[in-house]
């Protein structure tokens, strides 16, 4: 066959009905990136595919096709961790759609690979999730050209002082002067170098790192929505702005 890949790694992101007894399958692969399948069959009661083709299932796929659109020929299902956990769960589906919705098709990334199935094994073992999804979404962001040190301003080149107050602008990091495209004001040059020596437990660092990171992220999305956030608005009030 045409375009034909075997034994490629793979994680489902998102998946929907095809016609009648089909399903397209969105799948972030070690080797190709995203790319959109389809599993024809899939879709039918007695499929095992079904079942198969979940998000989070570490899985090993072969597919064929020259266009964008390839046709997945056989599923092997592998052991990995379980998000059991209702946060654990809805910060999965967020990075999901983050991906699914911000990934060029077809770009490799191996490095943005292994960062997701280390953020897997992580949510599996936590029920904080925050430290674990300001991580990824930082290395997401670098890994798509958006990289920053919070200890560092990028506008003078010299390193963040305790005691003084900085910017951030998604296309250029901190700031040490206030620019027309910063979308941040007031962060403290104390919290970011915490930041940078790894500080995500102590409250100030939390709240300036979630505050970053997502205006990162929606700068990223260029105005699209994420339904996944919608998840955590729910989940009884207090954890919804975990993303």
């Amino acid at each position: 066959m045409r375009g034909q890949v075997q034994q490629e790694p793979a994680y489902v992101l998102h998946r929907r009905a095809w016609r009648e007894t089909s399903l397209m399958v969105d799948v972030f692969a070690l080797n190709a990136g995203r790319i959109t399948m389809i599993a024809r069959g899939a879709n039918s009661a007695r499929s095992p595919l079904k079942a198969q083709l979940q998000p989070f299932q570490p899985l090993v796929l072969d597919w064929a096709g020259a266009s964008d659109l390839k046709t997945l020929t056989q599923t092997d299902v592998r052991p990995g961790p379980s998000l059991t956990g209702t946060l654990a769960l809805y910060s999965g589906l967020y990075v999901n759609e983050l991906l699914q919705r911000t990934l060029p098709l077809a770009d490799p990334n191996p490095r943005l690979f292994a960062a997701y199935i280390d953020l897997l094994h992580e949510l599996s073992g936590t029920d904080d999730v925050e430290p674990v999804l300001r991580r990824f979404e930082k290395t997401f962001a670098g890994e798509l050209g958006y990289s920053f040190a919070w200890d560092q301003a990028t506008d003078t080149g010299e390193a963040v002082e305790t005691g003084q107050q900085y910017y951030y602008d998604p296309e250029q990091g901190i700031l040490a002067r206030r620019s027309a495209t910063a979308r941040l004001q007031g962060l403290s040059g104390a919290t970011l170098q915490a930041l940078a020596a790894g500080d995500l437990e102590s409250p100030d660092c939390r709240r300036v790192a979630k505050r970053v990171t997502r205006v990162l992220v929606d700068f990223l999305l260029q105005g699209r929505e994420l339904n996944s956030r919608r998840l955590f608005s729910s989940h009884r009030g207090e954890r919804k702005h975990d993303c």
